[in-house]
C-alpha cells in the first residue's frame, strides 16, 4: 500500500463540498464532475457501529443477513491485496458462496496475519440479501430509484475501471482510496479486454503500486489528470458516467455502500451493448466501408440534427423521432431478431 499511497500523495484531491443530505439531491441534478461530501452519512446505524469496533461493525451486517449464501471472492494466502487477472489471464481469486456469518468470521480471524488472503464481498444487492439494512443506512435521493449495492471486505486494491450509471459511494467502516480519471483517459490507462474481464467491466491493466512506465508509458499522461479522494467512515463521493477509478479498502475490514442511477429513461438499450454490436459489425469491415458507416452515426446517432427528419412529415418519422417506449421496443425487437439468425 506504500506505493500507491506515494502516487496518490502527488495528485490532486477531488473537491470538498458542503452538504447535508437534504442538499444532496439538488446537487446531483447539475453535477457533472466529482465531489466529496464529509460526514454526509455520519448519522448511519452502520457507521456509529464501525466506529465502536470492526467486530460490532461484523455483528450489525450479521444481524440484518438474510439466511442465504453470499457470494464472495477470495484471493491466494500471501498473494497480495490487488484483486486482478493472473499471469494466464485468468483471476487470482477464487469465487465461493456461503453464510456471510462465517465469511465476515475468517475476516477476523485473519486480520492481523500478514500473508491473509484477500477477501471481498463485492457489488451485493442490499435488498435482495439483507433485511433493514437499506433502509437504516440511505441517503435521500429524490426521485431516483438507485440500485442499492454494499461491498465488504480486507485490504484491497480494485484495478481502475468505470461504470455506465452514476455513483453516489459511501464508505461506511473502514478507509478507501479512490483515484478517478475523466472519461477521455481511457486510451492512457490501457483498458484490457472488454469480454474477459475480473468482475464484469474493463479495468486499466496498470499496477497502481509499480506502474512501468516501459510498457504504460502515457500512464504519466492520466496521472496528470487524476485526482484522489479518501474518505473516512460517513464520507462520500460522487463518481459522475464513465469517470474511470481505481478503489483501495485501506483498514484491516471496510465497508462501501453505493447507489447506482441512469439519467435516461428505462427503455433506452444499454450503450455497451451498442459498441459490442459495432465491434461485430463494423470494426473489421475494409476502411472505405468503415468511412461510410461513420458518416451514417454522425448523422443519425451523433450529431442527430434537424436535417435528420426535417423533410419527413411527424408521422412518418418513426424511429428518427425521440425515442419513447413503443419505438424503443421496435428497434429492441428489430435487434432480436436480427441476432438471433
Amino acid at each position: 500500500m506504500a506505493d500507491t499511497a506515494s502516487l496518490a500523495a502527488g495528485l490532486p484531491r477531488v473537491a470538498e463540498e458542503a452538504l447535508t443530505p437534504a442538499d444532496l439531491d439538488a446537487r446531483l441534478r447539475v453535477a457533472d464532475a466529482p465531489f466529496v461530501v464529509r460526514g454526509l452519512a455520519r448519522d448511519w446505524p452502520l457507521v456509529a457501529a464501525g466506529l465502536e469496533s470492526r467486530a460490532k461493525a461484523r455483528e450489525y451486517l450479521v444481524a440484518h443477513a438474510r439466511e442465504r449464501a453470499f457470494p464472495v471472492n477470495i484471493g491466494l494466502p500471501g498473494g497480495g491485496e490487488r484483486l486482478f487477472y493472473d499471469e494466464a489471464m485468468g483471476v487470482n481469486f477464487r469465487m465461493a458462496n456461503g453464510p456471510i456469518g462465517p465469511i465476515l468470521d475468517g475476516i477476523g480471524a485473519n486480520e492481523d496475519k500478514p500473508d491473509a488472503p484477500a477477501i471481498y464481498l463485492s457489488s451485493i444487492d442490499m435488498s435482495d440479501y439483507f433485511t433493514g439494512l437499506a433502509e437504516a443506512n440511505r441517503l435521500p435521493l429524490g426521485g431516483r430509484h438507485p440500485i442499492e449495492s454494499i461491498w465488504i471486505g480486507t485490504r484491497t486494491r480494485i484495478a481502475a475501471h468505470n461504470d455506465v450509471p452514476n455513483n453516489v459511494a459511501v464508505c461506511a467502516v473502514g478507509k478507501r482510496r479512490f483515484t478517478l480519471f475523466p472519461p477521455d483517459q481511457f486510451a492512457n490507462l490501457y483498458i484490457g479486454p472488454l469480454e474477459n474481464t475480473p468482475a464484469g467491466r474493463p479495468v486499466s491493466m496498470v499496477d497502481f503500486s509499480a506502474p512501468d512506465p516501459e510498457r504504460f508509458p502515457r500512464f504519466a499522461d492520466a496521472l496528470a489528470h487524476a485526482q484522489v479522494a479518501e474518505l473516512e467512515p460517513g464520507d462520500a463521493v460522487f463518481v459522475p458516467s464513465l469517470w474511470w477509478h481505481h478503489v483501495e479498502g485501506l483498514a484491516p475490514f471496510n465497508v462501501l455502500i453505493n447507489y447506482w442511477w441512469r439519467d435516461a429513461p428505462s427503455y433506452l438499450g444499454q450503450p455497451e451493448d451498442a459498441l459490442f454490436h459495432a465491434i461485430l459489425a463494423l470494426r473489421d469491415l475494409p476502411e472505405g466501408d468503415k468511412a461510410r458507416w461513420r458518416a451514417l452515426f454522425d448523422h443519425y446517432v451523433f450529431a442527430n440534427g434537424a436535417d435528420v427528419t426535417q423533410h419527413l412529415p411527424p408521422e412518418a418519422r418513426g424511429i428518427l423521432a425521440p425515442l419513447d417506449a413503443e419505438t424503443a421496443g421496435q428497434i429492441r425487437a428489430k435487434l432480436l431478431r436480427s441476432l438471433s439468425r
